[in-house]
């Protein structure tokens, strides 16, 4: 196989293996993925460590199959901060559109 289709593979994969850590719902992504969540546990295996350093340098944490509510709290927290940072993102673009709109 070329290596260009398996980095594409791979990737999949790590989106998938991603997800999974997220949300702490294997059962869950495996169906949205169309596999078995044996599938899954076997990405996890293979590509959670690659995964969990990425996002620990996103500044993103892992959240247990069973979170706590402190967990659940923190990832709340995580999720409110990222969409105030990417609303005040869009209302920045919308005022450079009105700007250059208006020359």
């Amino acid at each position: 196989m070329p290596k260009k289709k398996i980095d594409v593979i791979e990737d999949v994969k790590k989106k998938y293996v991603r997800i999974a850590l997220e949300t702490g719902n294997l059962t869950s992504t495996a169906r949205k993925a169309g596999i078995t969540r044996e599938t899954l546990r076997k990405w996890m295996k293979e590509y959670e460590d690659d995964v969990q350093e990425i996002m620990e340098k996103e500044g993103t944490t892992v959240l247990s199959e069973n979170p706590s509510k402190d967990e659940l709290k923190e990832k709340y927290q995580q999720a409110m901060k990222l969409l105030g940072e990417k609303e005040l993102e869009v209302a920045m673009l919308r005022n450079l559109l009105k700007k250059s709109d208006s020359r």
